[in-house]
C-alpha cells in the first residue's frame, strides 16, 4: 500500500474543494491517487466540517452538508475577511447568505417540529394522567360512600342491640 504525503492530500483536497471543484475521476488522473482513496479523503474532509464537493457541480448544485460547512467556515469572518472568503472558494457573497438564510431556517424548522412532537408527547401524557385521576377519583368516591353505608349499618344494629 502507497503511503501519500500530507502535501500530496492536501492538494488532491484542495482540487476536489472551491474554487477548481474538480469531479474525483479528473483529481485522480492529474495526482495519481485512485479514486478509492480520494473518496477516503473527501470523506474525512467532510467529517471533520470542510466543504469537499469533488463533483464538478457548480456551488448551487452543492450537498447541503457541504454549504453547511461553508457556512459554517465563514461565520466568524469580518465583512472584508468575507468578501475574500468567497473569491478564494469561487463563490458570491450573495449565494453565502442565502445558504446561511436556508440554514437558519431548517434549524428553526427542526426546534419547532421538536417542540411540536414535545407539545403532543406532553398532550398526550396529560390525558392520561387525566384518565387515570378520574378513575381514581371514582373508586375513592366509591370506597367513602362504602365506608359511610357500613357506618351506618353498623349503627342500626349496635342501637338495636342496646334497646
Amino acid at each position: 500500500m502507497t503511503k501519500y504525503t500530507n502535501e500530496k492530500k492536501e492538494h488532491a483536497l484542495s482540487q476536489m474543494s472551491a474554487p477548481h471543484n474538480k469531479p474525483v475521476a479528473a483529481v485522480a488522473q492529474l495526482t495519481g491517487v485512485p479514486e478509492a482513496t480520494l473518496y477516503l479523503w473527501r470523506k474525512q474532509a467532510r467529517e471533520q466540517g470542510r466543504a469537499v464537493p469533488g463533483d464538478g457541480q457548480n456551488p448551487e448544485q452543492w450537498s447541503s452538508a457541504d454549504k453547511f460547512a461553508v457556512v459554517l467556515e465563514a461565520a466568524p469572518l469580518s465583512e472584508a475577511e468575507l468578501a475574500a472568503y468567497c473569491r478564494r472558494k469561487g463563490l458570491l457573497v450573495e449565494q453565502l447568505e442565502r445558504w446561511r438564510t436556508e440554514v437558519h431556517t431548517a434549524l428553526s424548522a427542526g426546534q419547532n417540529r421538536a417542540g411540536s412532537i414535545e407539545r403532543a408527547t406532553d398532550k398526550k401524557r396529560i390525558r392520561e394522567l387525566e384518565r387515570d385521576l378520574r378513575r381514581k377519583e371514582k373508586a375513592l368516591a366509591e370506597t367513602a360512600a362504602l365506608l359511610v353505608l357500613s357506618r351506618k349499618y353498623e349503627a342500626l344494629w349496635t342501637d338495636g342491640e342496646d334497646a
